[in-house]
C-alpha cells in the first residue's frame, strides 16, 4: 500500500502551502542572535613587535581608506561596505553596504 493510499499524505502540506504549526518555529528563529563584525583590516606581526605596542602605537592594517570592509556573520563573510561617520551622532560610525554576497554552497551553514 502506498502513502497516499493509507492517508500519510494529508498530513503533508501541498507544495507551496505553509504549516501553520512552522510559523512559531520561524519567529524562534528569526530571533536568535548572531555575530556581526566589521573587520577594518588586519595584520600579522611576531611576538616580538607585539609586545613592544604601548599607548600611541600606530598598527598598520592591510587595507587602505577607501576600500570596503567585509562584514561577517559568525566568522563567515556575508557582506562587504565602506564605513560611513552617522549622521544622527557623529561621534560614531557604520557601514553602508555596497555588496551582498551569494548565498551559502549547499551543504554550508552558517
Amino acid at each position: 500500500m502506498s502513502d497516499s493510499d493509507n492517508g500519510s499524505a494529508a498530513a503533508k502540506p501541498a507544495a507551496g502551502v505553509a504549516n501553520p504549526s512552522h510559523a512559531g518555529n520561524f519567529d524562534v528563529v528569526m530571533r536568535i542572535p548572531v555575530s556581526v563584525k566589521v573587520v577594518l583590516g588586519s595584520v600579522t606581526m611576531p611576538v616580538a613587535n607585539l609586545i613592544k605596542l604601548g599607548r600611541g602605537s600606530v598598527i598598520p592594517l592591510d587595507k587602505r581608506i577607501g576600500e570596503p570592509v567585509d562584514v561577517v556573520v559568525n566568522n563567515r563573510v556575508v557582506a562587504r561596505g565602506e564605513v560611513i561617520v552617522l549622521d544622527e551622532d557623529t561621534s560614531r560610525f557604520g557601514v553602508s553596504l555596497t555588496e551582498v554576497l551569494g548565498a551559502l554552497p549547499s551543504g554550508d551553514s552558517l
